[in-house]
This record gives C-alpha cells, sequence and structure tokens, in this order.
C-alpha cells in the first residue's frame, strides 16, 4: 500500500492562493479596519501596557535627556545675559577740542536697526546738585555726582533695579522729580523714600526736585550709580537741557552684535562717524557662544543614544508580538481574511502600541523636566524638537518593525499557522 506523500510549504502557499482567487475578498470600512487592528490592545490591555512601556521608556529618556540641559543651558545663559553680554554703549570721544553732540534722533535711529533689540540714552545736564538751599557754596555733598537726563525704558536696558521708590512713569518724566544712583543717594544723605511721609527734595541749578526712588547698583554702568536722573523732558524745561544724548545703551541679539557694533557709529553720527565710539562686545558673550555649543552637541549624542536605544526595545516589542499571535492569524485565514487584511490589522496594531507608548513617555519626560527644573530653580525648557522627533520616531520605527513579521505572517497557509501553535 502506497502512502500518499506530504505536501511541501511551497505547495501549500499555491493551494492557498489558488482557493483566495476563487473567492472574492471582503473590503473592509477604514474605521472597521482600525478597530481590528486595535483590537489586541483592548482585549489584551496589561500585555499592551508592558509592551508599550519598553516604547515609552525610549522616549522618555530621550524627552528627558534633552530638556534638562537645555533648562540648564538657559539658566547659565539668562546669568551670563545679565552680565551685559548682549549690551553695546555708545558716546563721542572724549577730550575732543570742539565737543560733538549727537542728534536728538539718534535713539529712535538705533532703535531702526533690524537685530537691535532695545535702545535708550543719558544724557548729560552739566547742572550742580545740593542737598539743600541752607547750606552754603562750601557744601561739597554734591560734588563729583553728575545730573543725567533719562529716558523712561533707561532701566530695562541697563538691567537697573529700583531699591526705594519707583522710576520715572509716563507723568513723573514731565515734573521735577528726580531718580538717585545708590552711592548719589548716600552722598546726599537719602537713605530710602518713605512710603507715607513727604519725599525728599534736592536742589538742582536752584530748582527743586522731589526725589521719588533710588536705585540698588548697576555693575552694567556703573557711572549711574553717582548720578541724579531726571526725566527727559522736565530736563528740557526746567535745567534747558538741548536734548543731545550723551551715552546711548544698545541691546541686539547676540549673532548679528559685531554687525550692529560696525554700524552704530555712522547711525548715530553720519556727519563724522569717526568721532563715536562703540564699546567692544563682553567677554561673555564669547562664553555664551561656547557654552552653546558645547550644549548643541551635547544634546545631539545624548538624542541620539536615547532614539536607538527606543528603536530597540520598539522593534523587540513588536516581532514578539506578531510572531507569539500566529495562531490568530492562521484561525482568521480560515474563516476567510485575506493577507493584505491581516497585514493591515498588525500594522495598525504595531503604530497603535507605538503611539500609545510614545504619549506616554512624552507626557513622563515633560513632567519629569518640570519637576527637575523647578526644583532647580531653572526655567522649564522642553525641546519641540525632541517631543516631535521623539513621538514620530517611535511611530515609525515601530511601524517598520512590524512590516516584516506582519508580511512573513499573512502569508503562511492557514493549516501551517495553526499547527505552529
Amino acid at each position: 500500500m502506497t502512502v500518499p506523500a506530504k505536501p511541501s510549504r511551497a505547495a501549500l502557499r499555491r493551494s492557498s492562493r489558488r482557493s483566495e482567487d476563487k473567492i472574492k475578498p471582503v473590503r473592509l470600512a477604514f474605521l472597521d479596519l482600525l478597530g481590528l487592528g486595535l483590537l489586541g490592545l483592548r482585549t489584551r490591555k496589561l500585555r499592551a501596557a508592558l509592551s508599550a512601556l519598553g516604547i515609552s521608556i525610549g522616549v522618555a529618556t530621550m524627552v528627558v535627556v534633552t530638556g534638562i540641559p537645555a533648562s540648564s543651558q538657559r539658566a547659565l545663559t539668562d546669568e551670563i545675559t545679565a552680565l551685559g553680554s548682549n549690551m553695546l554703549r555708545v558716546q563721542p570721544f572724549s577730550g575732543q577740542p570742539v565737543p560733538v553732540e549727537l542728534p536728538e534722533e539718534s535713539v529712535d535711529m538705533v532703535r531702526r536697526i533690524k537685530p537691535v533689540t532695545e535702545a535708550s540714552a543719558v544724557a548729560n545736564t552739566h547742572a550742580v546738585v545740593q542737598r539743600s538751599d541752607l547750606i552754603g557754596d562750601d557744601d561739597f555733598s554734591g560734588t563729583g555726582l553728575s545730573v543725567l537726563a533719562a529716558r523712561r525704558d533707561l532701566l530695562s536696558v541697563v538691567g537697573g533695579k529700583v531699591f526705594s521708590g519707583r522710576f520715572f512713569s509716563a507723568a513723573d518724566e514731565h515734573f521735577p522729580t528726580a531718580v538717585l544712583g545708590y552711592r548719589a543717594a548716600g552722598r546726599l544723605g537719602i537713605g530710602e523714600i518713605p512710603e507715607n511721609d513727604p519725599a525728599p527734595q534736592i536742589q538742582i541749578n536752584k530748582s527743586w526736585f522731589t526725589v521719588i526712588g533710588i536705585l540698588h547698583g548697576v555693575p552694567l554702568s556703573d557711572d549711574l550709580d553717582n548720578a541724579v536722573l531726571t526725566g527727559w523732558p522736565a530736563a528740557k524745561k526746567t535745567l534747558r537741557f538741548e536734548g543731545h544724548p550723551t551715552v546711548i545703551y544698545v541691546k541686539a541679539r547676540d549673532a548679528h552684535l559685531e554687525d550692529v557694533r560696525s554700524v552704530l557709529p555712522a547711525t548715530v553720527f553720519p556727519e563724522q562717524p569717526g568721532q563715536v565710539q562703540v564699546s567692544r562686545p563682553s567677554d561673555a558673550l564669547a562664553a555664551k557662544r561656547a557654552t552653546q555649543n558645547t550644549f548643541s552637541s551635547l544634546f545631539l549624542g545624548l538624542a541620539a543614544v536615547a532614539l536607538l536605544v527606543g528603536g530597540i526595545g520598539v522593534a523587540n516589542t513588536m516581532v514578539i508580538s506578531v510572531l507569539e499571535r500566529r495562531r490568530d492569524i492562521g484561525l482568521r485565514r480560515a474563516l476567510g481574511a485575506t493577507r493584505g487584511q491581516i497585514r493591515v490589522q498588525f500594522l495598525t496594531e504595531s503604530m497603535g502600541l507605538s503611539l500609545l507608548g510614545a504619549l506616554a513617555g512624552t507626557l513622563f519626560g515633560v513632567l519629569a523636566d518640570i519637576g527637575y527644573a523647578a526644583y532647580q530653580g531653572w526655567p522649564a525648557v522642553i525641546p519641540l524638537s525632541s517631543v516631535t522627533v521623539g513621538c514620530l520616531g517611535a511611530v515609525l520605527i515601530g511601524m517598520a518593525a512590524g512590516v516584516y513579521p506582519s508580511v512573513r505572517a499573512a502569508r503562511l497557509p492557514p493549516t501551517e499557522a495553526l499547527a505552529s501553535a
């Protein structure tokens, strides 16, 4: 008696294809395919959560290792910026036979330079200040104190802060009011501005000015510490000030600071730009740029390592997930599912699993960044690029990892798929 030979695997595949060709496949709607693809996630919640955990750890690692250094860098650059790394000082050369007077509109001309972010000015009124009119001409309390007309936006440009009282408002600058540098306040015997009692007064060129504020020390412009500041319009009206700035303070974007410096003399004094000097950029700017370059390289290295680790976890999770469900594939094939439907089902499940892990990892990484930055007292910085690359990378890697196993499983004959379980 002759025993029939067992059909080969290739013969089974050909027989399966011929059977499918005779049966017209049923087209499933997009929502049906989506629900079918996510069925494995809904029915195996614990398994899906554990599978997504590896993905979420990889994405969270990427967000954390880029976000925490970015927050640290922002805190460091803020400290360096506070040292005046992006500020320039413009003034005429001293000791000229004929004093150079900058045009009244020079500050507005500087503001029209595109990379300039802020600009303000002070002007020496050459006035004399005294604490009281009851003291004779031999009073030296005001000696060495300069009376400067100041614009309202001066403090934001030079990084100054008010110690007591207030700085000039839109109303104050039109009236005879004064703000003292902290050394000038000590020379004039004024410690602080009382809140309920009348404010102290000083005499400037025989005119009384009410002191409304005292400044902290200004490291970026220590000449303001020995100055008595008055409002720009009030100086014109009371002290016969003609409106020509003496010193212009300019803040510009770091990347264009040298370019701004090169055009400032011709901008503020087109007739004789050689008579104008501009301070050179602070050494802190070079340190700031070196820090940014160092951190940028660090970001790239850490992000690449974290993404590689996350990608390996995604690939491993999806390969195992598809291979261990070959019996389900065989059962669905036996019930009439086509190879294309099997592929779409597992690709949808792999992408959904990857997206679930990516979203969970992003949320955890963002919360970790914010919490650590708050603990350190840093500004929280979440690099959008790392979040985007982490999510898209996880989905793409998960999809790529599921393509080959799903295609291979979809090609298995139903009998072989069921027998392999």
